[in-house]
């Protein structure tokens, strides 16, 4: 037990916070009417509530938004189940302020691109009773959520949709930007692109691969040896580019599927960096100050956070609203890779 001054204050001088109990023995009225008046209650009248705010004020008191929000039935908090959090992800840089603007908290979660990793981080959350979801989903299925989805929790996905199971979507175009890195390439005089890749179990890594090998259709260049999609881990990178720049008639050019790639490419070719056109799908920290700096195929990493966050607050307040999905525009970045000539 903590022993209390006579004047209110702790042991160490601390003063003691002031109780809606305080707050009702001030104002002159029940504990109730405090309740009703904190909560927001439209049926209590002007004068009551001008009393206690009153005392509300000369008191100090703040109300305890724990109590507040369970007696709502909210947490005030939505979950982001993201990737990693190991790199700089400016995506769940936009939904946080974003989310702080709508008066949330954001709890966030790496998924470290492990479907069981995902499933243990969404369902943690939902034990939390988060107030929604926004995921950045690499699980196969995810009927695992129905149940949740069911009974009304907000779930919203970002740069892929959810598998098996309906729900707002946040994506970038990415056949458009496929497409736009491939044409400015042919426009500096490259006929032979490559391009390495995400695994095609990935819905990105499938539409930006099926999107390459159209742009190589429409343009009649070689397929053979030029279209690598896979785990982005350093050795099969390293093999997809030996490959790619193998043999009697090299890649002039590459386009690298993520992010990742982009850095495990630059990464093994070091300096010789420069004698290969690369345009990037995704800009990074530090892709601006390489020589030549990374051209890129930018994301709109901000529409993307707002975007996301004005979905889950619109299907908390409508939940029968038809589920939406939005493309988001992309953005070729020029900086001087991907404008070399072949070589």
């Amino acid at each position: 037990m903590t022993e209390r001054a006579a004047d209110g204050t702790g042991v160490r001088g601390r003063r003691k916070r002031p109780t809606m109990l305080d707050v009702a023995r001030e104002a002159g009225v029940a504990l109730r009417t405090v309740s009703r008046v904190v909560n927001e209650d439209p049926t209590v009248g002007s004068h009551l509530v001008s009393r206690v705010q009153a005392a509300i004020s000369a008191l100090d008191y703040v109300p305890d938004e724990r109590a507040r929000q369970l007696r709502r039935g909210v947490t005030g908090t939505i979950g982001a189940a993201v990737r990693n959090l190991t790199d700089a992800h400016p995506v769940l840089g936009a939904i946080d302020h974003n989310a702080r603007e709508a008066g949330l908290t954001v709890l966030a979660m790496s998924t470290e691109d492990e479907e069981a990793r995902e499933r243990e981080v969404v369902t943690s959350m939902c034990r939390r009773r988060v107030d929604g979801i926004i995921i950045e989903p690499i699980s196969s299925n995810h009927q695992y959520l129905s149940a949740e989805v069911e009974s009304g929790l907000p779930v919203v996905a970002v740069d892929r949709p959810l598998s098996g199971l309906e729900a707002d979507t946040v994506l970038s175009d990415n056949a458009a930007g496929i497409g736009t890195a491939f044409r400015h390439l042919v426009l500096h005089g490259h006929r032979r692109i490559a391009y390495i890749g995400d695994h095609e179990r990935i819905f990105t890594g499938r539409e930006r691969a099926a999107a390459f090998r159209a742009c190589v259709a429409a343009h009649g260049g070689p397929l053979d040896g030029m279209v690598h999609p896979g785990a982005v881990e350093p050795d099969r990178v390293v093999a997809a580019l030996q490959t790619a720049l193998g043999g009697p008639e090299p890649a002039t050019a590459l386009i690298a599927g993520n992010a990742a790639t982009s850095i495990e490419v630059l990464r093994h070719l070091g300096a010789e960096a420069g004698r290969l056109a690369i345009v990037g799908f995704d800009d990074f920290l530090l892709a601006d100050i390489l020589r030549p700096a990374l051209t890129v195929i930018a994301q709109d990493d901000a529409a993307i956070g707002r975007t996301a966050i004005e979905l889950l607050l619109a299907r908390g307040a409508d939940p029968t609203h038809p589920v939406r999905t939005v493309t988001l525009p992309v953005t070729l970045v020029p900086r001087g890779s991907g404008e070399l000539p072949p070589a």
